[in-house]
């Protein structure tokens, strides 16, 4: 299995930080937020990598290189005229991602949600014709109403009245038909995306109650900084 991590985003929130540094490469403990990932899924048996990035991108690949480092392979997916959004992102690095189904990462959160349970996802998809499978967490208080439902038997519904409703962690695994119409090189976000497949009842789900934190201001940032002061 591949694995896609999103570093695309400019980060608005947390400049001035990233007026000179990409947000992956912020420093959360004794590693680069993006570092983290790596280590985490180098740890799950996951080691094609494909890094898409826009704002300062260079120092990504000049930070990370081919991956060697931290025992995976990385493969860029430079977008040259800013950034594409999630959906856009994912149909541009396609060629690179094949014709199986891939885990995909946000590259701006922090979290010990088990990467290696991404392979049963993926069966799982490939034997039930899905088209997605997504981690969702508890609503965070900048996102308290939540983004989907998750239902009973395990499907992800696009009303959060239908079912407990729970914030998207930026964090699923993906068949490639879900971005079969979706044009490479142009932006596109992913939640229409999600919310048709949902609607279709081709996305399943499944609740992460653990560490999870959107690295989205300098607030959080520190926090993140407090929670892997300790770690190595």
């Amino acid at each position: 299995m591949k694995a896609m991590i999103l570093a695309a985003g400019r980060g608005e929130r947390m400049r001035p930080l990233t007026d000179s540094c990409p947000k992956p490469l912020l420093r959360v403990g004794s590693e680069p937020l993006i570092g983290w990932h790596l280590r985490r899924l180098k740890a799950a048996g996951i080691t094609e990598i494909v890094i898409n990035h826009a704002w300062l991108g260079e120092q990504i690949e000049q930070t990370l290189g081919n991956g060697a480092q931290y025992g995976v392979t990385i493969a860029y997916s430079p977008e040259r005229n800013g950034g594409l959004e999630t959906a856009g992102g994912i149909a541009t690095a396609l060629p690179l991602l094949g014709s199986e189904p891939f885990l995909v990462i946000n590259g701006d959160v922090l979290t010990d949600i088990d990467f290696q349970t991404a392979f049963a996802a993926a069966e799982a998809l490939s034997a039930r014709n899905h088209l997605a499978h997504l981690w969702l967490v508890g609503n965070p208080p900048h996102n308290p109403g939540g983004d989907f439902a998750l239902l009973p038997d395990g499907i992800a519904a696009s009303d959060c009245a239908a079912g407990e409703a729970l914030t998207f962690s930026g964090m699923g695994v993906y068949h490639p038909a879900l971005f079969a119409c979706t044009p490479a090189h142009q932006a596109a976000k992913l939640a229409p995306l999600l919310r048709t497949a949902m609607n279709d009842g081709k996305v399943s789900a499944e609740k992460h109650s653990g560490l999870w934190l959107d690295v989205g201001t300098v607030e959080r940032l520190e926090e993140a900084n407090r929670l892997a002061q300790d770690w190595s």
